[in-house]
């Protein structure tokens, strides 16, 4: 199958690259693959484990091969012979120029970066590209997936992004400041007929004009922002205080991190959005809101080891009042890349089976899932077990 990358040299990306290109060639195993374990075994049919990959990017080196050691040489986060012996695949892997439209200040901080705004497009324009970038390399077996950086909240403008007609006047009439990335990514692939994935906390499509556009061209999408680190042990976690009937008083996450999405969330507009994302999910699962802190701080020597510090006051029998901690700590990009092909593996099954619009069922890889509330982890497995089975 196919799929194409927005952000395709990011470190989420690039590692993902490497890990479907070893498992092709059999340096590695597919430890860390959701769509690999037993129970989805008949999913070798409809997406089997053999990638070809394409994207857009904004910071344009020579090809993925390059991008794929500049961050291996900061995280060291595989063994580099994995990456030499993939190295021939990666380099004939080249992003096209692709747009950064509203997505906040942060992008600004990654350095010298190269977009389709910055040479004058208008969205007309920019749409008309990305698109023609995404016809040019996909087939019927290819999926869409946004793992770029993290934008600022949009303007939202019921007008533009109520309908897929006024969505669709914004992009003729240049209405710049009501769009975002996310949303011409999402709009061009929906509008080609090709599974969208939304792995980022961004709007993407998420509006209900796309959702109407997807409907309209029978395509299925899902997001939003993936569940990898602190908020899937907070969504695995949280539901036991339930089971047992004990009151969450406070939650406080803290969250450090490095790295290129360190450097852009430690911008407030970028960050925003990332924060209404974890913290949602505990009122979700408890049924209330109790006190809560997520803090997310930027720091630069952990490069991609992100690290979190949880601290949880709870009661229990009697009015006592107790106390849980956790510290999760791994490498970001080593938790989300196998999800990345998990995700794309699973939307291609969707449209093979005739699913379309928003796929609720793939909730399980999302901290703010599109059209459900259902963010405990044990019950979205099971949800995503028996729609893959009453499918298959």
């Amino acid at each position: 199958m196919k799929v194409w990358l927005v952000g395709a040299y990011g470190i989420v990306s690039t590692t993902a690259m490497v890990g479907a290109k070893g498992l092709e060639k059999s340096i590695v195993d597919s430890s860390g693959l959701v769509s690999e374990l037993p129970i989805f075994d008949d999913l070798k049919k409809y997406a089997p484990l053999k990638f070809e990959f394409g994207g857009h990017e904004i910071r344009m080196l020579k090809n993925a091969y390059e991008a794929a050691m500049e961050h291996w040489k900061l995280n060291r986060h595989f063994d580099i012979q994995i990456l030499d012996g993939v190295k021939n695949e990666l380099e004939k892997i080249i992003a096209n120029k692709g747009t950064a439209l509203n997505c906040g200040s942060g992008i600004e901080g990654l350095g010298k970066i190269e977009t389709l705004e910055k040479e004058g497009l208008t969205l007309k324009e920019i749409v008309d590209q990305i698109t023609k970038d995404i016809k040019g390399f996909c087939d019927d077996e290819t999926v869409v997936i946004n793992v770029a950086s993290t934008e600022a909240v949009p303007k939202y403008n019921k007008e533009y992004h109520d309908t897929l007609d006024g969505f669709e006047t914004m992009i003729d009439e240049n209405k710049v400041e009501f769009a975002t990335a996310s949303m011409l990514y999402a709009y061009a692939a929906l509008k080609l007929g090709l599974p969208y994935g939304n792995f980022t906390p961004s709007v993407g499509s998420s509006i209900p004009a796309l959702k109407e556009l997807a409907v309209k061209n029978k395509v299925p999408h899902a997001g939003n922002d993936g569940k990898t680190g602190e908020t899937l042990v907070k969504t695995t976690l949280a539901p036991m205080f339930s089971y047992r009937n004990l009151k969450v008083l406070g939650w406080m996450g803290y969250n450090i991190l490095g790295d290129y999405d360190g450097k852009v969330l430690s911008y407030a507009d970028n960050k925003e959005s990332k924060v209404i994302s974890k913290d949602r999910v505990l009122e979700k699962i408890l049924g209330y809101s109790p006190y809560s802190i997520t803090e997310i701080e930027f720091f630069p020597s952990l490069v991609d080891n992100k690290t979190a510090f949880d601290f949880i006051h709870f009661q229990g029998f009697l009015g006592t009042r107790m106390k849980f901690y956790f510290i999760w700590d791994a490498i970001d990009a080593i938790v989300a890349a196998p999800l990345i092909l998990d995700i794309a593996r699973f939307l291609l099954f969707a449209k093979k089976k005739g699913q379309y619009g928003v796929v609720k069922e793939l909730g399980f890889f999302f901290k703010s899932p599109m059209e459900t509330d259902m963010v405990n982890t044990h019950k979205q497995f099971e949800i995503l077990v028996d729609w893959f089975s009453k499918l298959k």
